[in-house]
């Protein structure tokens, strides 16, 4: 079992992982939802020790979330504003008996950011300003709305405390604060891993 496996630390292709979801959900994961072994260091940075409290900006279907939940014992929520991957990620993680993972239907500007201790951003935003690759037509989809999404994540992360734990994957790094370091990056540089500073 997927699940099973993550849990005593062995290994997951993608392949594998995304069999849990229909056909149009693997059609686009390749492009917009986190791969597994990104998934596992990210979550173990930020989630680094029990029951830390994880935020996914723009979790998709979940499978960050699902990840993390897995193989570490961190606290997993994320936030989706497509109404139907929100419902699918709850079901899924309920299927498959993930109790720390939590998905809130909502636009991230209806988020505090202050509620969690860590933050992991896979550049959901970025699909407002790549041509022919959405994940569909169910949500408006605007230049303008990246700058605003990106200045609105930039606010919430200067409000954090120091020391606060933040995870970009596929980032342009105009989200983030200059009071965030960068500790380690791996993955081609694709995955960045910061600490904000005093």
């Amino acid at each position: 079992m997927i699940f099973q496996r993550l849990k005593t630390g062995g290994e997951v292709s993608d392949r594998d992982f995304d069999s849990i979801y229909a056909r149009r959900i693997r059609a686009v994961s390749k492009i917009h939802f986190t791969p597994v072994n990104v998934a596992k260091t990210a979550a173990r940075f930020l989630a680094d020790t029990p029951g830390a409290r994880v935020l996914d900006v723009g979790s998709g279907a979940g499978k960050f979330c699902m990840v993390g939940a897995s193989c570490t014992k961190g606290i997993f929520t994320g936030v989706e504003q497509r109404e139907y991957l929100h419902q699918l990620s709850d079901l899924l993680s309920r299927f498959h008996s993930l109790s720390n993972t939590r998905f809130i239907h909502s636009n991230i500007t209806e988020i505090t950011f202050r509620e969690y201790d860590a933050i992991y951003f896979f550049n959901s935003f970025y699909e407002n300003i790549l041509p022919g690759t959405p994940i569909d037509s169910s949500v408006n989809l605007d230049r303008t709305l990246y700058a605003v999404y990106s200045q609105y994540m930039k606010q919430q992360l200067s409000t954090m405390p120091a020391g606060t734990r933040l995870a970009t994957y596929f980032s342009y790094m105009d989200e983030i604060p200059a009071c965030y370091e960068i500790q380690a990056s791996f993955f081609d540089d694709k995955l960045k891993l910061w600490v904000k500073a005093e």
